[in-house]
């Protein structure tokens, strides 16, 4: 079982955000790397310490429904819908913001992504701190989301200022980024809360990429180590096959994607050879991540 953080690193790490510092927390999708969303200098340490381009946005984490208003211009009856079946959850609403969010936060676009994490660490660090905090996965920009404290210490080491240990991630992939800051519902970036899911909801949801949502670089997710799918390079490349046998269900394929893509990427093999699993609404999250890792532009 894994060790949570005491109440007292709790407390160390609310007093570093609103210090302007930098804090790796757990989210029940993949680790976060945390700033004050509403310092614009703390949130300008999460890109140089990724080396992420300041047009890619970054997701806020609010403690509730009520804190997302605050942030929100608009918050349209069904982003209430969607908050009050999805959050605490790995859903993430992109709404018009207020002034009082830094342009830095939205890649000086006019709207905002808001998400209430369901971890528990991640929970009581936003209630300790009392603050929005601007967070996007913890490690170096198109590198392995890290789904364990020590893939955050391999990635950022000490360009992090304290890490929170909240064991495994149980999500695994980043959240669903549902836009409703235009004409209709729009899913930007998908995730394991489906678009159908979403559609029993609200009703039609349109879906393709938008530069309110990050994760939209072709190459991202990407371990080191080549990643090639749908088979194997050819036979000659090596003389040592590891196979590795993935679950069938999509909620745990995405829960041990990247662990088992960072174990295999610390072997030194020549590639990693992916089957793709189906193409239906439930896998469409896992083959997003699978098909921007393998990219090779």
């Amino acid at each position: 079982m894994p060790t949570f953080p005491s109440k007292a690193e709790i407390e160390q790490a609310a007093d570093l955000l609103r210090a302007g510092r930098l804090v790796a927390f757990p989210t029940e999708t993949v680790y976060g790397l945390g700033a004050n969303a509403l310092d614009q200098a703390a949130v300008r340490q999460i890109f140089e310490a990724k080396g992420r381009p300041f047009s890619s946005p970054l997701i806020v984490h609010v403690a509730t429904i009520a804190m997302s208003r605050e942030l929100a211009r608009d918050w349209p009856e069904k982003a209430e819908l969607l908050a009050r079946r999805f959050w605490p959850g790995p859903l993430t609403i992109v709404v018009p913001k207020r002034p009082i969010v830094p342009d830095v936060v939205t890649a000086g676009l006019p709207s905002v992504g808001l998400r209430v994490p369901a971890h528990p660490v991640a929970q009581a660090l936003l209630q300790a701190a009392q603050i929005p905090i601007a967070a996007p996965s913890a490690n170096r920009f198109t590198e392995l989301s890290p789904t364990t404290a020590e893939h955050v210490r391999e990635s950022l080491g000490s360009r992090v200022d304290i890490i929170l240990d909240g064991g495994p991630c149980t999500v695994g992939i980043e959240s669903t980024v549902l836009s409703l800051a235009g004409p209709a519902p729009r899913i930007l970036r998908p995730g394991m809360i489906s678009q159908t899911e979403i559609e029993n909801l609200i009703g039609p949801v349109e879906t393709g990429s938008g530069a309110e949502s990050p994760g939209q670089h072709p190459r991202h997710y990407s371990p080191r180590t080549p990643v090639i799918l749908g088979g194997s390079p050819g036979k000659g490349r090596g003389a040592h096959l590891d196979f590795r046998s993935m679950p069938s269900s999509p909620a745990a394929y995405a829960e041990c994607l990247y662990r088992t893509l960072h174990d295999l990427d610390h072997q030194g093999y020549d590639w990693i050879a992916i089957e793709l699993p189906p193409d239906t609404p439930e896998w469409t999250g896992v083959r997003d991540r699978l098909t921007r890792a393998a990219h090779t532009v």
